[in-house]
């Protein structure tokens, strides 16, 4: 998720210019008691150390299989009882990040909104490959001609698709894979800075492209500040032996830093015309859909192209001219252990709000959230408080404890549709002794709202960009 132009792109651009080169299970033990209640098995908030993939249906569309990049069926896990704790506080740190970025990209003043995001405490330095980055999951896809296998960190929030390449003019972070090596791929070309397309990488990143002999060069920061630079470039892209995509345009990254962990690049998701889902329209119709896991442990599903959507109801996601990227939604309420909160429809409708999959934390106007929080502690009442984490300030200790009774929340759009969150999306598990409200809000009534991929988790999350809405579905990982 690409923030606005920053001077140290431009800097980038002179140093690659300078380079002498050519080129848990599902649903596990969570009862509900009543339309009011979870009765949760506290082992269902908490990831195995065991993978337990979820069982493939009959689907024959397009599907990638979901991973958290730090759960055991990542191939770069980092799940051990030395990280866990900072890897958590990491998380939500680089969440603020990332939502900082947001902010700054939807502000009406962008030079003052970069001043803010810069000068803000919670901006992290980019520490190559060594640090968590926000964006938790992963798919694997095929590039080049022959296909190298690459795994990509998704994201509904970007629109340039890249990855890192040799010869790594400047730099290049670790990574699990090979890194692509564009000269051993027959179908690799790069894009000339005469061609339109060119032109449109400012649209797509944020900033204006270069040249370096004749050739094109993209470049795009993110907001816990890593970075990719390079060329920009077309190739045959592979989701299956049978959906292969001739002449797709993607960067080839030759000075590359940040928080990516071993991921060898990023699958743009937004609605811009170079990202995978535009470019990729022809086949599926702008249409896509997910279901994050509802633990680490286990995995879920990326799927292209329209399916069986029975269960799924929509609510419209129109584009917003403030960020076309974007897809915007309409929360209209919130309800708490059954009841609707007396949250007035304009405290919504004043900040907005986008669906993310690279925010891990909901965000909510100030209003709602203290509404949402004093219903939920009420109901929490008999629980142990704990220490507030990073950004979450409602926190119960469950140490003593092997069930606990949840309030439900459910969340209301317009058109309609609904969310009754699972037990999953509605806790932020640090620890059995610091289990959190999974969602935060905003100091600011205007500042965006953000519905983040922990309640997301369990859903089919259906995307219709060509219809103009995103529709939610229950049991979506099954």
């Amino acid at each position: 998720m690409a923030t606005p132009p920053n001077s140290i792109i431009f800097f980038l651009y002179a140093a690659l210019l300078s380079s002498k080169i050519g080129l848990g299970v599902q649903g596990r033990q969570t009862a509900v008691l009543s339309p009011t209640l979870h009765n949760v098995h506290l082992t269902s908030l908490m990831p195995s150390s065991v993978c337990s993939p979820s069982p493939k249906g009959e689907d024959k569309r397009a599907t990638l299989q979901v991973i958290h990049k730090h759960g055991p069926c990542s191939k770069f896990s980092q799940d051990t009882a030395s990280s866990t704790t900072t890897s958590h506080t990491q998380i939500l740190d680089q969440d603020e990040s990332r939502v900082a970025s947001i902010r700054s990209r939807l502000a009406k003043n962008l030079t003052n909104a970069d001043k803010s995001l810069t000068d803000s405490k919670t901006t992290l330095p980019a520490k190559s490959g060594k640090t968590i980055g926000t964006g938790n999951y992963i798919v694997t896809v095929g590039l080049g001609t022959p296909k190298r296998d690459l795994t990509f960190i998704f994201d509904t929030g970007s629109d340039l698709t890249w990855t890192q390449c040799e010869p790594c003019a400047r730099h290049c972070y670790a990574q699990i894979e090979p890194i692509f090596n564009p000269s051993m791929s027959k179908s690799y070309t790069n894009i000339s800075c005469s061609a339109a397309t060119c032109n449109e990488l400012k649209t797509a990143t944020g900033v204006p492209p270069a040249c370096s002999a004749a050739t094109c060069l993209y470049g795009i920061q993110y907001g816990d500040q890593s970075y990719s630079v390079g060329f920009f470039a077309r190739d045959q892209l592979s989701l299956t032996p049978t959906d292969v995509f001739e002449d797709f345009l993607f960067g080839c990254g030759q000075n590359n830093r940040g928080l990516f962990v071993g991921a060898a690049g990023l699958l743009g998701l937004g609605r811009n015309r170079l990202s995978f889902v535009s470019q990729t329209a022809g086949k599926y119709e702008k249409v896509f859909s997910y279901c994050l896991p509802s633990t680490s442990s286990s995995t879920g599903h990326l799927t292209f192209g329209s399916g069986d959507a029975k269960s799924v109801k929509y609510t419209p996601s129109l584009v917003n001219s403030r960020g076309p990227s974007f897809y915007f939604l309409n929360l209209i309420a919130i309800s708490v252990g059954g009841d609707k909160l007396s949250t007035p429809e304009s405290v919504f409708s004043t900040a907005g709000m986008v669906i993310d999959s690279g925010t891990v934390i909901s965000r909510l106007p100030p209003t709602a959230y203290s509404d949402m929080r004093t219903a939920f502690q009420n109901l929490m009442s008999k629980y142990p408080k704990a220490e507030a984490a990073s950004i979450l300030d409602t926190c119960y200790d469950f140490s003593k404890y092997d069930t606990v009774e949840v309030p439900t929340i459910r969340l209301y759009f317009s058109d309609g549709a609904e969310m009754d969150l699972d037990p999953t999306g509605i806790f932020y598990a640090m620890s059995k002794s610091q289990v959190c409200l999974a969602f935060a809000g905003n100091r600011d009534s205007t500042a965006i709202g953000i519905l983040g991929n922990v309640q997301q988790k369990t859903f089919d999350v259906v995307y219709d960009d060509a219809g103009g809405r995103v529709g939610f579905g229950p049991g979506g990982c099954k």
